[in-house]
């Protein structure tokens, strides 16, 4: 894809030459391709990700839906449809982009786009995109590039046949029905942040110290490496301890075949004296205890990288290194923490989003609205009890030192800043109240 973009807009990737081995090394992590000397199977950045996507979407549930445009609820409701998605894209590459269409919004990967520019803050310049088309046994390929103009954004579309590895002629946009209604060149009025969504990982770059986005177990990479080079010394080890049986050569006749063996009338019986048997069954022990060992120790090291609870990865009644119970509450907090930066990174990811979907609106079908604010309740974790909260809340209307409107408000997720969001309140949950009344 590079290449394709460095001839078609003379533009290459704008980061590091160790930032792009990065980028192909997390790839090729979660996506299983196997290295030299390494087992892949325990796919450990598989079970990061997925552990994390999950949690961060155990009690996800949007207090938004109600948006006071169409267009709003529209584009809320293919937020949602992508957002588990969007999050593991994000977690294994560090960044994903969420193109917003007509009726849909796709999510697209590190590996599937080249940043072509980025400012001080590693926020997207430029970008280059590329899709692949096939038809009447020819491959085509739709080159996007889009650049942030300030207050606008400038798109190009081009459109080449390859021919072989090298990317072939231009040919016309309309050659394809799918890419009949683009353009050359156009420029989005009022659009910023080239109209794409952004979800980034909050972890600072530990691979080059830039501002580009990483992954999300890119602390861990060289741990993960060691876990599979233990994996693969532990198979060895079975192998190597396999029963063997040894025999002088002249015992070994080749067969119809040529695979060399021994003849069944070799195996006549056992004599008294063992000495004189000329067949050895050989048993090496097994040291896989030393392996497994290692293995948990890795593990452990993985999770205080990560901020993950203790036990997530590992095995918590490893007798190898013993934990105290503040230890375990530590690591406890860490994983909290690391499950709510998340959580804060898809609720700035959703609120960006929607803007970018009403300027998009504005500018291309001359649609003017705004989105309200989206209220997304995640649920309770390691710091926030919500039962917990509620009762204390509960003690303090009754003793007559908070409004029960303000703890309704609370419960429910809703607006308690004027006295027009109290008299909703009253007016919903409270029908013995009157709509007027301040009740202290």
């Amino acid at each position: 894809m590079q290449n394709y973009l460095e001839q078609a807009f003379g533009k290459g990737d704008c980061s590091s030459v160790r930032m792009r081995a990065a980028v192909r090394e997390w790839m090729d992590l979660y996506y299983g391709t196997p290295r030299s000397g390494e087992d892949d199977s325990g796919r450990l950045a598989v079970l990061i990700v997925s552990k994390l996507c999950r949690t961060v979407f155990a009690e996800y549930e949007l207090h938004g839906r109600t948006q006071s445009a169409w267009q709003g609820r529209m584009y809320l409701n293919a937020l949602n449809d992508v957002a588990k998605t969007a999050m593991q894209y994000a977690l294994i590459g560090g960044e994903c982009l969420l193109k917003v269409m007509r009726d849909r919004i796709v999510p697209i990967r590190r590996d599937c786009y080249l940043p072509l520019g980025r400012d001080s803050m590693g926020n997207l310049t430029s970008v280059g995109m590329m899709q692949t088309f096939f038809a009447d046994g020819k491959k085509y390929v739709l080159l996007e590039r889009r650049s942030d103009l300030g207050e606008s954004t400038k798109i190009e579309n081009r459109l080449f046949e390859v021919s072989g590895q090298a990317l072939g002629r231009r040919v016309p946009l309309d050659t394809l029905p799918a890419c009949a209604n683009l353009s050359d060149e156009c420029i989005l009025r009022g659009v910023t942040g080239l109209g794409l969504g952004v979800l980034r990982m909050p972890t600072v770059n530990c691979v080059d110290g830039s501002a580009d986005p990483v992954s999300i177990y890119a602390p861990a990479v060289g741990l993960m490496h060691a876990l599979a080079r233990c994996e693969d010394q532990l198979n060895h080890e079975f192998l190597n301890g396999a029963s063997r049986v040894f025999a002088s050569e002249d015992l070994l006749r080749p067969d119809a075949s040529g695979q060399r063996g021994l003849r069944d009338d070799l195996f006549v019986g056992l004599p008294d004296d063992p000495a004189n048997v000329g067949v050895t069954v050989y048993s090496p022990t097994l040291r896989e205890g030393s392996y497994l060992a290692r293995k948990q120790d890795i593990l452990r090291s993985c999770e205080s990288l990560l901020g993950l609870r203790r036990g997530i990865l590992s095995e918590t009644q490893a007798e190898a290194q013993p934990r105290t119970a503040t230890e375990i509450a530590a690591t406890s907090v860490d994983y909290d923490l690391t499950i709510r930066s998340l959580q804060r990174a898809w609720q700035d990811c959703v609120d960006s989003t929607l803007l970018v979907c009403a300027d998009l609106d504005s500018s291309l079908y001359g649609e003017s609205w705004m989105p309200d604010p989206v209220q997304i309740d995640w649920g309770d974790g390691v710091l926030y009890d919500r039962a917990r909260v509620w009762a204390e809340q509960r003690e303090m209307v009754t003793d007559g030192l908070l409004r029960p409107e303000i703890a309704l408000a609370w419960y429910y997720n809703l607006p308690a800043e004027t006295e027009d969001d109290l008299r909703t309140v009253r007016e919903k949950y409270m029908p013995t109240a009157k709509g007027g009344e301040n009740n202290e």
